[in-house]
This record gives structure tokens, C-alpha cells and sequence, in this order.
């Protein structure tokens, strides 16, 4: 949920609301009781990133990504291999039945 400026156009007071989006703008001051609030534009605190894997997964060298690329192939032809050879020993045990 986002937090919002407001300001008062009668006392001028100034202050922050943690609102959901869908909510509608606050129009009574908190300070002087009038419905005369108003909901100003301002900067916002942007987006933070915290904890790890943002950069270590987001953001890799292409040697990196080269590499993943080559472990991925040689991974995928072993495991084609296997199941070729898990072939044919069922094959195999069924023509002895």
C-alpha cells in the first residue's frame, strides 16, 4: 500500500497516509477538523530491493550466462542418454516374458 501526502487548504497542515490505491482521497484535516484536505502530488520512496539474489540472479555476465547455457546441454544429453538406455532395457525384458 502506498502512503500519501495531504495538505489542508485552510490551516495548512501537512501529513502522510498509508492508504490502499482503491481508497478514496481523505478530506477531513486531522488538525483543524475541516473537509477542506487534499491530496498533493509528491516524489514518492521509489522502489527497494533487499536481501539477496537480485543481483546475483538478475544481472549476470554473459560468460555466466554462456556457461549456464553449456550445463544446461551437456545435462539435457546425459539424461536423453539414460532414458534411451532405460529403453531398451524394458524392451529387453519384455521379449524374455
Amino acid at each position: 500500500m502506498p502512503t500519501y501526502e495531504y495538505r489542508c487548504n485552510s490551516c495548512d497542515h501537512k501529513w502522510e497516509e498509508f492508504q490502499p490505491i482503491t481508497a478514496k482521497p481523505t478530506k477531513k484535516c486531522p488538525a483543524c477538523k475541516k473537509q477542506k484536505a487534499e491530496r498533493i502530488i509528491s516524489a514518492g520512496g521509489g522502489i527497494i530491493f533487499r536481501g539477496s539474489g537480485f543481483y546475483q540472479t538478475d544481472y549476470r555476465s554473459d560468460s555466466w550466462k554462456k556457461g549456464a547455457e553449456a550445463a544446461k546441454k551437456s545435462s539435457e544429453s546425459s539424461s536423453s542418454g539414460t532414458s534411451s538406455e532405460s529403453k531398451k532395457s524394458d524392451s529387453g525384458s519384455s521379449k524374455s516374458e
